[in-house]
């Protein structure tokens, strides 16, 4: 392959409102770059609901990447409704719905407000040095290797992360299970937000 010439596209704002833009350049480069492997975040939902209409889950191999159960705290079972995801499974889409490679126990003792621990570190890090939606690109890509989920990991693959809710960022990404962090590589940001 030559020279790969790819429009980033920077949206003013982050948040929900970007949703389908950056969905459509998600389709957009993973149809220009042959990319089958398509994995997004939804807490709730609404990404992935509208992932459904974009990408048809016989072409591509959809996958949703949810908040693990009890993520808020003890007293929310899942923020994403459990019969909107098995819905979303009869339509053919995948889920994880587990730690996330940034999070876990650490996050648990950050949030007890006690010692910060290498791995949040380096997930807050990312969001304030890209932006969130990055952060959450690069943690779901290798989430996403972890739970088994892509047949090999010799594929690039397209990321499409947000700031809060919606989705605002995508990534091409090659992606690595987090015992193999160091191998993920964020090959291109293909759409982020400028004012984050």
């Amino acid at each position: 392959m030559g020279d790969l010439k790819v429009e980033v596209t920077y949206f003013e704002k982050t948040g929900p409102e970007n949703t389908d833009k950056a969905l459509e350049i998600a389709k957009k480069y993973a149809d220009q770059l042959n990319i089958k492997d398509i994995v997004l975040a939804s807490t709730t939902g609404t990404v992935a609901e509208k992932a459904v209409e974009v990408f048809n889950p016989n072409e591509y191999n959809v996958v949703i990447i949810t908040h693990s159960y009890y993520f808020v705290n003890s007293s929310v079972r899942q923020e994403f409704p459990e019969d909107k995801m098995e819905a979303l499974k009869q339509k053919g889409l995948k889920f994880h719905v587990g730690t996330h490679a940034m999070s876990g126990i650490e996050r648990g003792i950050r949030l007890k407000e006690e010692a910060w621990i290498f791995v949040d570190l380096l997930a807050k890090m990312l969001g304030f040095q890209f932006c969130q939606g990055v952060k959450v690109c690069i943690e779901i890509a290798s989430t996403l290797c972890d739970a088994g989920l892509i047949p090999d990991l010799e594929r690039n693959i397209i990321s499409v992360g947000g700031t809060g809710r919606g989705a605002d960022t995508v990534c091409l990404i090659k992606p690595a299970p987090t015992s193999e962090f160091k191998n993920l590589k964020v090959k291109a940001l293909l759409a982020k937000p400028f004012n984050f």
